[in-house]
């Protein structure tokens, strides 16, 4: 889970690389997808800059 704000910019790009759905919620955003995927994921989001607990 990340903050709304850490996806500005980069959301769509990150839709359309990856097979994830992106859901949020009330102060986070979950991505949600296969373990291969989500490891592809916070490498590209640590590419931008975003820390992923």
């Amino acid at each position: 889970m990340v903050p709304p704000t850490a996806l500005a910019g980069i959301r769509s790009d990150l839709e359309a690389q990856f097979a994830v759905t992106v859901f949020e919620e009330c102060e986070a955003v979950r991505i949600i997808g296969s373990p291969v995927e989500i490891k592809g994921v916070n490498t590209y989001l640590a590419r931008h800059g975003v820390s992923v607990p």
